[in-house]
């Protein structure tokens, strides 16, 4: 019978250990604020959208592309990381410009590491307002010649692009970068890295299973 005792006491004592060891689930208020009227960057069906609100200027952006981007790989399927540029400040305004002209030609996704690299690493990118022709230096290294960069970077469909940022950041509430907004409803508010992508990840999950629970009515 004492041996029983002793393994109950043993089992009890690991199952308080393991509670006690559990991370807290995140606080609203804290480590995120419900959005009014929030709705996603660029809705697709059936997906969770992370849109990260970032700046190519931004050093804590440029710190944090590699973490976020290996987060990102761990995503269920039906989660999604979507960079928003921001145009906060007018120097910030070419480089936004640029990410969306690199999305048109199909480069931003092997180009935006580099670009960072370019900017924070490299310094062979000004750390303040650059010409479009600088930055179309930038994307000859993806096989873009500049006038085909510069012609991208003019279109009328990079204006519409760059309203529809401004309009999702604004009605998001996002003053800083970077800044993570999940299903367009959560802005992402935690004190630290870590706990930003862990409370990203606990509002990813807890949409997913309330998309199941509505489709399994």
């Amino acid at each position: 019978m004492n041996l029983l005792l002793r393994f109950a006491a043993v089992c009890l004592l690991a199952a308080t250990g393991a509670v006690a060891a559990a991370p807290a689930a995140p606080v609203q208020g804290q480590d995120y604020d419900v959005i009014d009227g929030g709705t996603p960057y660029q809705a697709a069906p059936g997906k969770v959208e992370v849109a990260e609100v970032f700046g190519y200027l931004c050093p804590h952006c440029a710190h944090f592309e590699p973490v976020i981007e290996a987060w990102a790989r761990k995503l269920p399927p039906q989660a999604a990381l979507v960079p928003v540029p921001a145009d906060f400040r007018d120097d910030w305004v070419p480089y936004a410009r640029a990410y969306f002209a690199a999305q048109a030609l199909g480069v931003a996704a092997r180009s935006h590491q580099a670009m960072f690299d370019a900017l924070h690493v490299d310094e062979s990118l000004p750390l303040s307002a650059a010409s479009p022709e600088e930055i179309a230096t930038f994307y000859q290294r993806f096989g873009i010649a500049p006038a085909r960069f510069l012609a991208a970077y003019r279109a009328p469909s990079v204006d519409a692009q760059m309203k529809r940022a401004r309009e999702f950041i604004v009605r998001s509430g996002v003053d800083g970068t970077p800044t993570l907004i999940v299903a367009g409803r959560y802005r992402v508010t935690a004190d630290s890295r870590d706990k930003q992508l862990a409370t990203a990840r606990w509002l990813v999950d807890r949409e997913l299973a309330a998309k199941r629970h509505t489709a399994a009515r």
